[in-house]
């Protein structure tokens, strides 16, 4: 059985008798530290297969897979066009002081004539042995966040509604039509569509249940029925607590929820295994502290302890997909080895 065939299959909760996992994104900084550790070639493919991976990660994200080529260089989505660029998330875009639908409407909104994914399917043909997660990563919560400025645009959801869900429909439209184009063009190359809106904090949601149901789920609709249309699983990554709408999630069909941050209120694996029967998870083995400072042998030790529980519905990772420098190589390969390992 391949990767592939395993990890499809667990996402279908099958119980297939062992573990798979997904290492994450190894930081550009941390790939050199693990190549001098295990003697390998300082590329991120190369610690892949070293680990067994059973997963590969192609974001359809601009400022990684060039794919948006206007004629005057700019970028597909831009929230600071015609100001200077915020320096922080609360630092206010080029819609802080719209008043109108029509301010919104004029903005220069990307046109899909110029994608080309041709590139990015090129790597993701290099490994149709592995789950390849991919797609658009479609984050118009953060979008809205540059847009708007992060606290101006969760307080116009009360004062200016209609501002909001103008500047939501045509960043979603885009999106919307762009990850058509390019599932229509992936075939069955993948089997994973992933995308991503980082919509909780260490304590709770950003914003509240009703806000959410109001202004961010319905886009997460309209994603996962692209998915479902191409045959994909659909996976949602979002760091900290979310739990209170994981059971909106579920119902919108949502197939995999990434990274599960274990030390967020409301998301450790023994608060999540209510859910464990009407979804898959993907992570949980927490980045924030402890794999950091674990030993090998105690990292082997939680992964037994999380897959014990949310198995065998779970694909092994941590719980943020950034692999920093901090995080030892050995406790990275007692993650891979035990996961690899772990018979249910």
């Amino acid at each position: 059985m391949t990767s592939r065939e395993k990890v499809n299959r667990i996402i279908n909760r099958e119980n297939i008798g062992e573990g798979t996992f997904w290492t994450g994104h190894p930081n550009d900084e941390t790939v050199p530290i693990y190549a001098k550790e295990w003697g390998i070639e300082s590329t991120h493919e190369a610690v892949y297969s070293y680990l067994g991976d059973d997963c590969r990660w192609f974001p359809v994200v601009d400022w990684k897979y060039k794919f948006y080529n206007h004629p005057d260089g700019r970028t597909d989505l831009d929230p600071w066009f015609g100001i200077d660029k915020a320096k922080s998330h609360g630092g206010v875009g080029c819609f802080a002081e719209v008043t109108s639908i029509a301010e919104i409407e004029a903005y220069p909104w990307p046109d899909t004539k110029y994608i080309d994914f041709s590139e990015i399917y090129k790597m993701i043909d290099q490994h149709q042995d592995k789950m390849v997660f991919t797609g658009l990563w479609c984050c118009f919560f953060h979008d809205l966040c540059g847009f708007f400025g992060m606290e101006n645009y969760f307080c116009k959801m009360y004062t200016d509604p209609e501002i909001v869900q103008a500047a939501t429909e045509k960043i979603v439209e885009y999106y919307v039509a762009a990850s058509e184009i390019f599932f229509e063009g992936l075939g069955d190359r993948a089997d994973a569509m992933f995308f991503g809106n980082d919509f909780g904090t260490q304590q709770d949601l950003f914003i509240a249940p009703e806000k959410f149901r109001e202004f961010v789920l319905p886009p997460f609709k309209k994603f996962i029925e692209i998915g479902k249309k191409y045959g994909k699983k659909t996976m949602l990554h979002s760091c900290g607590s979310i739990y209170r709408i994981i059971p909106d999630l579920i119902d919108a069909g949502l197939d995999v929820i990434h990274p599960i941050q274990a030390q967020a209120v409301g998301m450790s694996a023994k608060e999540l295994v209510q859910f464990k029967d009407d979804i898959t998870f993907m992570g949980g083995l927490d980045a924030q502290s402890f794999f950091v400072n674990a030993t090998p042998q105690e990292v082997e030790d939680e992964v037994k302890r999380v897959m014990d529980i949310l198995g065998p519905g779970i694909i092994m990772s941590p719980s943020h997909e950034e692999i920093l420098p901090n995080v030892p190589a050995a406790n990275v390969l007692a993650m891979a080895r035990a996961a690899k390992n772990h018979k249910y």
